[in-house]
């Protein structure tokens, strides 16, 4: 059996594209703009590249189908305070100039997509973390965030010494709910007695809750003073401060999305990382690239799960990966929710 906690870096199963997508008959030489396909654009959520987390997981699968195909992708940060009809002039410019697949890094694009889709047939665009759009070339690419965090979950628990463990998430809606209530899950039916302190850092996303790491921060330094000591987060590039705070503190933190303990910016507090959550966007950006280039463009409900390894828990800190007690507990979990034993929360 493969490595419990070891996420594929190649992304979400091809066998499991196979068997959730379909072909929307268009090819990667039939971009908007007449010339060989440029590669795939991405437009950025909130954050931007730079996050450590989500939308630098998107870059990472950019990279890498520029790396395999000669493609010169390209990528578009987002702007404070933009409208719907930003977006989508935004998104148009990227089919018009020829870039295949476009791709919305955010459920925020999902009016966006679904308005320039239907205007450029020919051109694949997807949708991170939507799946609202049902039309012929887009890609809804989506995931059981619960799932890995209820491993999180079981993690925090079996690492915990007070008793008390935080998480942290950035904007209060649906979908940070499914991180939230896998991870209390996770921790529930680990160790019976641990509290969970849980705050939203912001109602909506203009708040700023998926980009300041002063308001993750602030945040944290409530919850350890409070008695946690593990703080998992769910809030982008907020979440910096969540694992500032932590290693401040000289408790745990659990990151989110990407690997955070291997990433650069973070190095200095790595230390303090115990695991991440993964969520594959890396995996998902780069099978939909992969699709149009083979000819087969990718369509549909996406959708990664532990099964599939489009999501999983991080092994890389030594403190984690070498912890007998927490990897029996994982492997055990992750084998529950992979036969259905275990059925976790979405809210």
């Amino acid at each position: 059996m493969r490595r419990v906690s070891r996420i594929a870096v190649a992304g979400v199963a091809t066998a499991a594209l196979a068997v959730t997508v379909s072909a929307c008959g268009s090819s990667s030489k039939e971009s908007a703009g007449g010339d060989k396909n440029l590669g795939l654009a991405l437009a950025y959520d909130v954050g931007g590249k730079g996050d450590q987390s989500f939308n630098d997981a998107a870059t990472a699968g950019m990279d890498k189908a520029d790396k395999e195909f000669g493609y010169k992708s390209t990528a578009v940060e987002p702007q404070d305070g933009e409208s719907n009809a930003d977006k989508e002039q935004r998104l148009e410019t990227l089919a018009r100039k020829g870039y295949n697949p476009v791709i919305g890094v955010g459920y925020a694009y999902a009016p966006a997509v679904k308005e320039v889709a239907a205007k450029f047939p020919k051109v694949t665009f997807g949708i991170v973390d939507d799946e609202t759009i049902k039309a012929d070339n887009v890609a809804d690419l989506v995931f059981h965030e619960e799932e890995s965090s209820y491993l999180a979950g079981v993690a925090a628990a079996k690492a915990t010494k007070s008793n008390v463990v935080g998480f942290i998430g950035g904007v209060d809606i649906p979908l940070i709910h499914k991180f939230e209530a896998g991870f209390k899950q996770g921790v529930a039916d680990t160790k019976k007695g641990v509290k969970v302190k849980s705050q939203y850092l912001t109602e909506t996303a203009q708040e700023g809750g998926f980009a300041s790491p002063d308001k993750g921060e602030n945040a944290a330094e409530g919850q350890i003073e409070a008695g946690a000591d593990v703080v998992y987060h769910a809030a982008g590039l907020s979440g910096q401060g969540v694992i500032k705070s932590a290693a401040s503190h000289k408790v745990w933190a659990i990151g989110v999305d990407s690997d955070q303990y291997k990433q650069a910016a973070l190095a200095q507090y790595k230390n303090y990382i115990l695991t991440s959550a993964l969520k594959n966007v890396e995996g998902a950006v780069y099978e939909l690239a992969k699709s149009v280039k083979d000819g087969k463009p990718a369509t549909g409900v996406v959708r990664g799960s532990l099964k599939n390894g489009g999501v999983g828990l991080s092994d890389s800190n030594p403190a984690f990966k070498g912890n007998a007690d927490i990897q029996a507990a994982v492997k055990k979990a992750k084998e529950g929710i992979e036969n259905g034993t275990i059925k976790v929360k979405t809210s």
